[in-house]
């Protein structure tokens, strides 16, 4: 559509009309801000009121490890495979919430973990952390 300028019936204003672009622009973006607040899927819920408590006691874990020649340590004292089931069971008996974290190497076959684990389960550890290394 074109308008005249009033100098010369012949002129042509070639330019583009955005009065009806904002228009739209402005339809839509009432349209987003109406419709935005009914898009929140969270739940809300008044969780209830307590006194503050003391923050649980930092409790102490037995560290078993497996290094690349499938050697066992507890605690960085060396064990036989053997050893491990006995030790641990003295240290159940002593405390029975005993929690326990195995670090293996990485290039460890899987059975000399399994056995590990074995050992581990008959001593009646029930409290059992796989510590890895992070990242990929």
């Amino acid at each position: 559509m074109a308008f005249s300028t009033g100098r010369d019936s012949s002129d042509v204003v070639s330019e583009i009309n955005i009065t009806p672009l904002v228009d739209v622009m402005l339809v839509l973006l009432v349209t987003f801000i109406i419709t935005a607040p009914l898009l929140n899927n969270a739940v809300h819920i008044n969780l209830p009121k307590t006194s503050s408590t003391s923050p649980p006691s930092q409790v102490k874990t037995v560290t078993v490890s497996i290094d690349a020649a499938s050697r066992v340590f507890i605690d960085k004292r060396e064990v036989t495979l053997l050893e491990v089931e006995t030790d641990l069971k003295s240290l159940v008996t002593h405390d029975p919430d005993l929690a326990l974290s195995l670090q293996a190497d990485e290039g460890v076959p899987y059975r000399s973990v399994a056995k590990v684990i074995t050992n581990i389960q008959r001593a009646g550890v029930t409290k059992l952390a796989v510590l890895t290394q992070p990242g990929g």
